[in-house]
């Protein structure tokens, strides 16, 4: 229960959900620190593209010619940069994976991080509730046949299909709770908040990941304006706003971690705003068109969620609305909204605003970049404008509702009744309604402490790469260093609980946060992996060994790892390969053609492990199967190949041997006879 809190409105922990770890990736922001700067800024971060670069980057240049051509979007930077071998994917596998899951992976091992728990080996039953919209990749992917042929259609399918956005992420990332790929167009990702926090309310998990991806493209590209049509025509999305004249595409990624409110107080989480209640409905056959929204039920959504909560809708100050821009949309939306928070009726007091104004329209992942907005407003105590806001329409009848359009960036007054509260609302194509009442985080201790000499704390860091640990260390001194830093004790711990153990190590030793400050930048610009003096529990985790902090502490949120992975492009219709290259079969294996001797039946035998496991001549040719990325599907798929193309029946229990690539090359050739039970298996994957 908040300090301001009426004794009419308690705050049932057990009845409410907590939002304690946040990750996300939008157009002019690659972290949500930027995010919020951009929209306390009222910054419109759609990119606007030269005709030059449409082109260079593959567009058709009739159409970027073309009248109607509107080359704007909200632009996605670096979406096809993937760490794959962070997650255990060979480079033919990372090329192959569709960038939306790559993106997913990733931004879920930061949210997780940003919770203070590990991505690998949580011992709590977390759930995954994700969607994503199609994509270019997925579609010219699962149309080349030289793709299927080098790794096997059901593996293509499984790469790239957004069927399987979840199981990826509970497979990568060790996670056993139910995994649901969720899809309701629009309204995708919030959907997804809603069946988590259900699930988190049936004792299904115990955390729950959810959120929504939408890369339809990593390239530059503008889109076609139709008169009537849902685009803009000039490349901007003014939601509820006079000039308003539609929206505008945009692409994006975003993931909250969840857990009950009652659990995060116990366990000390970094709790950064509480979901009181949510609800889903669909519009049926009450409106003009399937494409069209409805009033009624839009309305429902938001009453049933704030019933939900026990709250009134009237107890909100704030509304992140869906906001698309169009004239429909707006005018249905604002009418919903103005009957279920009707007891503001005339007051003008709730404020309501809509992110597509910054970023444009997300698609699958537009409501939880509205849901991170609002948690984000909350925490700061401060409401954000619409991008360039101006009057609101008069047809929408603001003067006499409870809302008013926010201009400007201003301080969000404590209530005098309660915390702040908002209401977040997505809307989908096909009539999906979600609504989400979202609540300030109830106040607990400072977690900071005066930054002072103390105890000496051991801060331990471990990265894949040294230059992936230079960039951690950098990234955790400037957050020691930023007002309102966590304690370092604190620091310690959840960098001792929250985080991966990696093979890369690095500490430091300091009695307060300016030290461990300098000393963090002192690593990251190349110093010694151990600083601050010796220290046993960082000896030991520089040798590799278990560490356990003694001693508890806060799970508080630092920054997460620096993913730098390569690109690895992405396929697109008329492509058959990602960065315009054809796969070509055995290209891969010169690394595997060393050690005179062997047959030429042995070698096109590497050849085709090579292939099918991303292999280079940099490789080094004793590795094993699967230290180089092999799993059981892989093997399923060389299995066939070596049946089909060598005349080679061989056991699929040989691919489950720790077997170095040259052994086993030299065992596949001697196999022989081969497996009874492989044509069977065989069958019932090609049924699947």
């Amino acid at each position: 229960m908040t300090e301001n809190a009426s004794a009419a409105e308690p705050l049932a922990a057990d009845s409410a959900i907590a939002v304690v770890g946040m990750s996300g990736r939008f157009p002019g922001a690659p972290d949500l620190d930027a995010y919020w700067a951009n929209l306390l800024g009222g910054l419109c971060s759609v990119t606007d593209f030269t005709e030059e670069e449409l082109i260079a980057d593959g567009a058709d240049p009739q159409e970027v010619r073309g009248r109607d051509h509107i080359p704007a979007k909200g632009h996605l930077v670096d979406a096809d940069r993937f760490d794959a071998e962070l997650f255990g994917f060979n480079r033919t596998e990372a090329a192959a994976l569709d960038p939306q899951h790559r993106l997913l992976l990733q931004t879920a091992w930061s949210a997780l991080e940003d919770a203070g728990r590990s991505p690998l080996g949580g011992t709590a039953r977390t759930g995954v509730y994700v969607g994503g919209g199609p994509t270019e990749h997925m579609l010219a992917a699962q149309t080349d046949p030289r793709l299927a042929a080098s790794i096997g259609a059901l593996q293509v399918r499984i790469l790239t299909d957004r069927e399987f956005l979840a199981p990826w992420i509970s497979y990568r990332l060790g996670l056993e709770g139910p995994s649901l790929t969720v899809q309701t167009a629009c309204s995708t990702s919030l959907t997804a908040v809603h069946l988590a926090v259900q699930s988190l309310l049936l004792g299904e998990c115990d955390t729950a990941l959810a959120g929504g991806v939408a890369v339809d493209t990593v390239r530059k590209r503008g889109y076609i304006h139709q008169q009537g049509g849902i685009y803009s025509p000039d490349g901007r999305c003014r939601p509820f706003d006079e000039r308003a004249g539609g929206t505008v595409p945009g692409n994006g990624v975003g993931v909250v971690v969840l857990r009950r409110l009652s659990d995060a107080l116990a366990d000390n989480d970094p709790i950064r705003a509480v979901i009181r209640g949510s609800a889903v409905t669909n519009d049926g056959a009450t409106k003009v068109g399937f494409t069209a929204p409805g009033v009624d039920q839009q309305t429902a959504a938001i009453v049933e969620a704030w019933a939900a909560a026990g709250l009134d809708p009237a107890d909100a100050q704030y509304l992140e609305a869906h906001g698309t821009a169009t004239a429909l949309g707006d005018r249905i939306e604002a009418a919903a909204a103005t009957a279920a928070f009707k007891g503001a009726l005339g007051t003008g007091r709730i404020g309501i605003g809509s992110v597509k104004s910054n970023i444009g329209h997300l698609d699958a992942a537009a409501g939880v970049a509205a849901l991170i907005k609002s948690v984000l407003m909350l925490e700061h105590a401060t409401l954000v404008p619409n991008a360039d806001a101006g009057r609101p329409h008069p047809e929408l009848g603001f003067d006499d509702s409870p809302f008013h359009l926010v201009e400007r960036a201003t301080a969000w007054p404590e209530p005098e009744l309660g915390p702040r509260r908002s209401g977040v609302s997505s809307v989908g194509i096909g009539g999906s309604n979600v609504h989400v009442v979202l609540e300030e985080a109830p106040r607990r201790g400072d977690a900071g402490e005066p930054d002072a000499q103390g105890a000496p704390e051991v801060l331990l860091l471990s990265a894949r790469t040294r230059e992936d640990l230079a960039a951690m260390a950098g990234r955790l001194a400037g957050a020691l260093r930023a007002p309102g830093a966590p304690s370092l004790a604190d620091t310690a711990y959840t960098l001792c609980l929250g985080r991966a153990p990696m093979a890369v190590r690095g500490y430091v030793r300091a009695g307060d946060r300016a030290g461990a400050a300098d000393l963090l930048a002192e690593l990251a610009s190349g110093g010694a992996a151990g600083l601050g003096g010796p220290d046993p529990l960082g000896e030991a985790w520089l040798a590799g060994e278990p560490v356990m902090r003694e001693g508890g502490g806060r799970r508080v949120a630092l920054p997460s790892y620096p993913f730098a992975g390569e690109s690895h492009g992405a396929y697109r219709l008329g492509q058959v390969a990602p960065g315009g290259e054809q796969p070509e079969q055995g290209g891969g294996s010169a690394d595997l053609e060393q050690g005179g001797g062997s047959t030429d039946l042995e070698q096109g035998v590497r050849a085709l492990l090579a292939d099918a496991l991303g292999l280079t001549d940099t490789d080094d040719p004793e590795m094993t199967y699967f230290a180089a990325g092999g799993d059981s599907l892989t093997a399923v798929h060389l299995v066939g190949c070596l049946r089909d193309d060598f005349d080679l029946d061989v056991p699929i229990t040989l691919f489950l041997e720790q077997l170095t690539l040259h052994e086993m090359a030299r065992r596949i050739v001697a196999a022989g006879e081969g497996d009874d039970s492989l044509d069977a298996l065989l069958t019932e994957f090609e049924a699947e």
